[in-house]
């Protein structure tokens, strides 16, 4: 199928800022249980960043940001020893108009534009739009789903009752194997829109059902948006994967896409929570910066 001209735009929005703990960036000798408890030092804030396709078939969105009503209602998070640890792990800040819907509006779109959301996985500062999509298909992956079902999922950062919202369209998928050489080195995916142009891609490690969404365009930069996968382009590049997860898949999933950077030299990674994220979106697509937060 033709892909020319089918992605007009892309642009990402930030729903807030968040600080984390340093050895939540980079894995370290610790183990997280152990800096979790001990560190005493947060990163400067980086970005919650949701991205904007605009596809000639529909708005897609990649991630859904951070729900304002976790900074501001006092039940959102769990309570007791579950509690505590989620406000050891995280501190965000996140401005009256740092919803999705606001940052949508200052790109000049709607919420009710969007056609589709990816959502890489599924912890707070992934799925906080999820209530303003109400018109979207959302998409996740059945392994990612499954987790819900885990024993004490809160533990996993999996908070149900702001995930399994009334009203939703899910789609839960799973990766099939596929022979397209431009995702190698990755053996499957899903097409999203089944004209090649956004293919998501199996990056299990952070969670288990992890998701990256590869963005093709004739002509230009290819893009990978990798959630969760790391906190920083530059410390993928050089081989660190972060603190939180299984630590194995991490490795496997960095070296993946270390491998396509290497096949592709253009290729732009960006994460959720990069502070680079936004200009190298820019210089990717020879736009000006595009971070919309309101």
């Amino acid at each position: 199928m033709n892909v020319t001209d089918a992605i007009r735009r892309v642009s990402v929005v930030s729903t807030g800022q968040v600080q984390i703990r340093p050895d939540h960036v980079t894995s370290t000798w610790r183990p997280m249980a152990v800096w979790l408890l001990a560190s005493r030092t947060w990163t400067p804030p980086r970005p919650i960043n949701a991205y904007v396709i605009e596809h000639r078939d529909g708005l897609v969105l990649f991630d859904a940001g951070q729900d304002r009503a976790s900074v501001t209602e006092p039940g959102y998070f769990p309570g007791g020893l579950t509690g505590v640890l989620y406000g050891r792990l995280a501190h965000f800040d996140i401005g009256a108009r740092q919803t999705l819907t606001a940052g949508l509006e200052g790109l000049g779109y709607a919420i009710d534009d969007v056609k589709t959301a990816v959502i890489s996985h599924l912890h707070q500062d992934h799925i906080g739009g999820l209530a303003e999509l109400t018109n979207a298909d959302i998409v996740v992956s059945q392994a990612e789903w499954d987790t819900l079902s885990s024993p004490r999922p809160e533990l996993r950062g999996l908070m149900r009752r702001h995930i399994d919202l009334p009203g939703l369209r899910w789609h839960r998928i799973t990766p099939e194997p596929t022979e397209d050489p431009g995702v190698a080195p990755f053996r499957s995916g899903h097409d999203l829109l089944g004209d090649g142009t956004l293919m998501v891609l199996p990056t299990p490690g952070h969670t288990p059902g992890s998701l990256s969404l590869l963005v093709r365009r004739p002509g230009q930069p290819t893009l990978l948006m990798v959630g969760d996968v790391t906190y920083d382009a530059h410390v993928l590049e050089a081989g660190h994967v972060p603190g939180v997860g299984n630590r194995r898949q991490l490795r496997e999933a960095t070296a993946m896409v270390n491998e396509m950077r290497q096949r592709h030299p253009d290729l732009a990674i960006l994460p959720a929570h990069d502070p680079g994220a936004a200009d190298r979106l820019a210089q990717a697509t020879g736009q000006a910066p595009t971070l919309a937060s309101a």
